[in-house]
């Protein structure tokens, strides 16, 4: 007798074994780093497969409550949660940071018409950090966590970043998917949420505001 394996029988039987392996790939991925960067030479395989299959990663993604956003002409695809499921609470500094940087990348775009990805050293975001959150000082990241918040941004596809001999010249390269997992839409709305860290400080500890774990990124509520 020929035994059918269990993929064989359920909703993945329509789809071939290649694709299947695939498809699990970039889910993964995806769950794991929060997009797929078509431009990195190591992903660009996996995202091409995935535009070509669109149907199937918008249809598994919505099962996870993951909104997928495509860029074809950066070649991306970014996985956004939709649910609470997805979100975890940063600490303050790095909440700090990540509004930075958002910062730094609207402003370069919006003021200075810079294109993606927007570049600053470790010192620029640190004297910006000081600059816009000088009332939360005690919450600036030294140099070994700031670049723990900073890998796990990597991580998450949000920025790159090469950790340098001397902290201060280290080069942050920031991607546009840090706008998608925090979404403000303008900067009004980024000064008045900063607001609300500022305003706080004189009383009990800023609340540390949820973030989207497939984005790490700051979410307003």
């Amino acid at each position: 007798m020929n035994e059918t394996s269990p993929a064989s029988l359920g909703l993945l039987g329509q789809i071939q074994p290649h694709d299947r392996e695939r498809l699990g790939e970039a889910i993964r991925h995806l769950m794991v780093h929060g997009s797929i960067l078509g431009q990195e030479p190591s992903q660009n395989d996996l995202y091409h497969w995935c535009y070509q299959n669109r149907p199937w990663l918008d249809e598994f993604a919505a099962l996870l409550d993951l909104k997928l956003h495509w860029e074809h002409q950066d070649r991306t695809v970014q996985a956004v949660p939709q649910s609470a499921a997805f979100l975890l609470r940063l600490k303050l500094d790095a909440t700090l940071v990540l509004l930075v940087l958002w910062y730094e990348f609207d402003t370069a775009i919006r003021d200075r018409g810079e294109a993606p990805p927007v570049r600053l050293t470790a010192q620029q975001l640190n004297d910006s950090l000081a600059a816009k959150f000088e009332p939360l000082h005690k919450f600036q990241p030294s140099p070994t966590r700031l670049r723990e918040i900073l890998s796990q941004a990597q991580r998450k596809n949000l920025l790159r970043f090469t950790p340098d001999a001397l902290p201060e010249r280290m080069v942050i390269e920031i991607l546009p998917t840090l706008k998608r997992v925090i979404p403000f839409q303008n900067i009004e709305e980024w000064t008045k949420y900063a607001g609300r860290h500022l305003a706080a400080v004189h009383e009990a500890a800023p609340e540390i505001p949820p973030a989207a774990e497939d984005g790490e990124g700051d979410k307003p509520e």
